[in-house]
């Protein structure tokens, strides 16, 4: 019997609805049919989880080197946190702590080639804040320290439309100052590289503009003239399938119509507003531009509801086969 390939899930906040949507999410007769899954958490939380929503837990580890060939779904017991420090639904330096060192865990599996991927359950940039690591923007940003860059790219997905930002967790005055021809540009590329990686012989990208009906010919800001249309055209020197600056508000909607492939957007919330509003279930996070695969839930630690047993595991399912399908 040849082993199913390795891949990790980084449980998230253990006070909110990360565990709950990973032990269903692991349910999954057919996502344990093509890989072992291995939570890294609290194995004293998921084992009590996994018998409240009937899944079966084969092996309790310490060590990836101890996990068996015919194993689906392990624990990996990080041993951060005990269960008298976790209050469901509440901010805590404790989980902060814990849920931070989950994600590196699963990224050192992945980047040491023991995982094949990672995907990342919700975390509070609050309680990791708390926790005492100075300047946490979030998961995308922290990975791409373990991973000794300096650069990624964000890119939200559902079997729709896909969309890649050109900034990510900064302040808006800050995403503005971040927009220069050679960050647009990278963008584009990297985008281009994801879409032709999911199977796209020649991809269509869109790209928004930055300001108002995409800068009305100068009328509305210049970024659009300067900025946009030379990365563009640079981009298509290249042989990128790349068009605009189109105005942001029209262009998601003709983007589900079926206009492109990809659109590029220049900050967070103008990707991340029409991507939740059109299809927030099914929309999956994924970093761009890494040596290694993370993909994640698109939804926070939902503290409201944590331990009551309604969150959906959809989104968990949906980051899970996005995962193997971009390392097969």
């Amino acid at each position: 019997m040849t082993a199913l390939p390795i891949y990790t899930i980084s449980i998230g906040d253990p006070a909110g609805i990360g565990p709950e949507v990973t032990v269903k999410a692991c349910r999954d007769q057919a996502l344990q049919s093509i890989a072992r899954w291995v939570i890294i958490g609290e194995a004293w939380q998921v084992q009590e989880l996994a018998k409240q929503y009937d899944l079966h837990v084969d092996q309790v580890i310490k060590s990836i080197d101890e996990l068996a060939d015919d194993t689906k779904v392990a624990v990996f017991d990080a041993g951060l946190i005990s269960k008298h420090e976790v209050e469901t639904g509440q901010v805590s330096a404790a989980c902060g702590h814990a849920s931070i060192n989950y994600v590196r865990l699963a990224a050192e599996l992945c980047i040491a080639g023991k995982s094949k991927a990672m995907v990342t359950g919700p975390i509070s940039k609050e309680a990791v804040a708390a926790s005492g690591i100075e300047g946490f923007c979030g998961h995308t940003e922290y990975i791409t320290e373990l991973c000794g860059l300096e650069t990624c790219r964000m890119m939200l997905w559902n079997k729709t439309v896909c969309v890649i930002h050109v900034s990510t967790h900064c302040s808006l005055f800050d995403a503005v100052t971040k927009i220069d021809q050679q960050r647009i540009l990278e963008t584009i590329e990297i985008g281009h590289q994801a879409m032709v990686n999911l199977g796209f012989e020649n991809p269509h990208l869109c790209i928004c503009g930055l300001n108002p009906h995409a800068g009305e010919n100068g009328m509305f800001g210049s970024e659009e003239t300067d900025l946009i249309i030379p990365a563009v055209e640079q981009a298509q020197t290249q042989g990128i399938h790349v068009t605009g600056p189109y105005p942001a508000d029209t262009l998601f909607m003709q983007a589900v119509r079926g206009k492109c492939d990809m659109v590029i957007a220049m900050y967070h919330d103008q990707g991340h507003v029409p991507m939740k509003l059109y299809d927030f279930e099914h929309t999956v996070n994924v970093t761009l531009g890494l040596p290694i695969v993370r993909c994640s839930v698109d939804h926070g630690t939902a503290f409201d509801i944590a331990g009551q047993g309604i969150a959906d595991p959809v989104d968990m399912q949906t980051a899970m086969k996005l995962a193997v399908n971009l390392t097969s």
